[in-house]
């Protein structure tokens, strides 16, 4: 069945009668090698023209592909944790920086995930933390700029424009796997409606339009269902309202 944009394409409308601006951006998470799908993630990138500001396994990350980042400079690298394991007790939501670890731990591997990617990718690292499963013990967060980090990224609108002092809060707010069912797309006419309901709220003032809207993907795991929708959305948004967003350590 045909997704219906309807919905959507009202709320772009209203939008550009207003003038109004939509900073985008687009994050894309467990990176840890050149892959086809990797490919296909870096020709979509370059075909809408939008970054892809990738969320990179520190422990697992390899040389090549900090080659081939190096070779395509639309894929911003960023900081996806240390390992991508998960700490959480039995029962409870999967996490990899919770509440349940002695912080020094923690902040020992989120240190050496950024000394690592740092000395994988150079200048070109974003010092953006993206804690695996979106989750992180809230008494991490006063640290992570101290460790060297200017912004932190985890899913839903954010609350405020600081997770703490010195550390951004710049979040993602459309995921369209269905991780809990098919592992396939999101029904489509959930997503959309979804969509156009966060943009109404931003434009009648109830949501913060300054924050970047991001769009959450995981190349790895794209069905053709998933790709082809990925790619309509952000065509649709990067047609109408949407402006590039880039990170400016210096505002942040």
């Amino acid at each position: 069945m045909t997704p219906d944009w309807t919905d959507l394409d009202l709320e772009l409308s209203s939008w550009e009668a207003q003038g109004l601006k939509l900073p985008l951006w687009w994050r894309d998470d467990d990176a840890i090698a050149p892959s086809q799908n990797l490919d296909r993630l870096t020709a979509l990138s370059q075909k809408l023209r939008l970054p892809v500001h990738l969320a990179v396994i520190p422990r697992e990350a390899t040389p090549a592909l900090a080659d081939y980042i190096g070779q395509h400079p639309d894929l911003i690298p960023t900081v996806h944790g240390w390992a991508h394991q998960n700490h959480a007790p039995k029962g409870e939501k999967k996490c990899e920086f919770g509440p349940q670890r002695p912080i020094d731990d923690a902040l020992a591997e989120i240190e050496q995930g950024l000394t690592r990617l740092r000395d994988l990718f150079g200048p070109a690292l974003q010092p953006i933390f993206v804690p695996p499963w979106n989750r992180i013990a809230p008494a991490l967060l006063p640290w992570l700029a101290g460790a060297g980090f200017a912004a932190l990224s985890t899913f839903k609108p954010r609350a405020q424009a600081k997770a703490a002092p010195g550390l951004a809060q710049i979040n993602t707010h459309l995921d369209p796997i269905d991780w809990k069912g098919n592992r396939s797309l999101v029904a489509p006419d959930q997503l959309i409606s979804q969509l156009a309901t966060q943009l109404r709220d931003r434009r009648e003032g109830r949501a913060d339009n300054s924050e970047p809207y991001g769009i959450l993907t995981h190349h790895l795991v794209h069905d053709t269902a998933i790709w082809n929708f990925t790619e309509t959305l952000i065509a649709r948004l990067m047609q109408g309202p949407a402006q590039v967003w880039q990170f400016d350590t210096r505002k942040n």
